[in-house]
This record gives C-alpha cells, structure tokens and sequence, in this order.
C-alpha cells in the first residue's frame, strides 16, 4: 500500500495575463516532467512544442494557472481554461459524450484541464491530487474534462481513482500519441 500525505504548499492562482510572467517557469517543469522515456525525444512532447500551446493557451477564455510552491519553489501546477464547445478534439468524440456534458459545453461549463505536472522529487505525496482538487474547488463550471495519454499508466490510473470516466480515445495532432478523453461531474 503507498502511504500519502499533505503537503503543506502555498497554491496561488494566475490568470493568463499574469500567467505571462511565469512562463518561464511554468516551461522549466514541463522540460523536468518530460525529460523521460518515451517522451524525451518526441517532437509532439517538444519544449518548444509545450512552450508554444501554452503562450497559445494564455489567450483562451477562461485560462487559469494554480501553482504550488514548497519554500518559494514551483513543485507542481495545473493549467486550464474553459472547454469550447467547438474544440476539435471534443466535438470528434460525437456521440460518446454524455448528453448533460454536450450542453454544458454549449453553455460554457466544462472546465478543461489541460495540464497537470509534479516535479519528480515530489510526486507520490498526493501533491497531484491536492493541486487538481484546488483548481477545480475555485472554478466556477459545473463539470472537468482532461485527456490522458492511454499508456501513462499512473496518471491515467490516478484520474480513474479521483472519479474520471472515459469518454472515448482521441488524438489532438495526427503525430500525437492515442489519448483517453475523460470526465469529472458530480451531475451525471
């Protein structure tokens, strides 16, 4: 059984104009997450490539980053925005979407997480959790939809533990790898 705990961190939330000046950091744990098989290498899981969606992501309506910091030190974020209803990605799952989540996306109430990252010397603490917890408790949607990559076993296993359902598989970019598109709602 793996023993997890609270990590007593200080959470601040950032909108996508203030998100702006931490870019840089924000890209510094991407590039320490993904320094791993079988990412490392890949040009869809690129530095440049996540640089690039999330000065991109800054714009959307909605975007939120939540950072948790542990003695002034970025350990972990999340980074969101409210879905759109004509995002290629979701309206490709068609029929596979629940009937309550295709009107809340309609009516501008899923929040999509588009991101969720742990340095490696803090994960395995229930950091992860704490951090989805908190950005979806200060969000104003009514349900959470993610995609999670089909073979990133602990993270896909994570989500399906804190109550995610799968909707379908998806790809983002035709050289992106297979994911799950999943969701979190407490109505449906």
């Amino acid at each position: 059984m793996r023993k997890t705990y609270r990590v007593d961190v200080q959470f601040q939330r950032y909108d996508g104009v203030s998100a702006k000046g931490i870019a840089e950091e924000l890209i510094d744990v991407y590039a320490e997450v993904y320094n791993v098989p079988p990412y490392i290498g890949d040009p869809f899981f690129s530095v440049q490539m996540f640089s690039d969606r999330l000065y991109a992501a800054f714009e959307t309506e909605g975007f939120e980053v939540l950072t948790a910091r542990l003695d002034d030190q970025l350990v972990g974020y999340v980074h969101g925005a409210t879905l759109p209803a004509d995002k290629p990605w979701w309206t490709s799952l068609g029929a596979d979407r629940p009937d309550g989540l295709a009107v809340a996306a309609d009516a501008g109430q899923i929040f999509w997480l588009r991101e969720l990252m742990v340095r490696p010397a803090h994960t395995n603490q229930g950091l992860g959790r704490q951090i989805h917890d908190t950005v979806i408790a200060g969000r104003a949607e009514t349900a959470t939809v993610l995609t999670c990559i089909v073979d990133n076993q602990p993270a896909h296993d994570a989500y399906l533990r804190w109550g995610y359902r799968i909707m379908g598989q998806i790809r983002h970019a035709p050289e992106s790898p297979l994911y799950d598109a999943m969701y979190l709602s407490a109505a449906l």
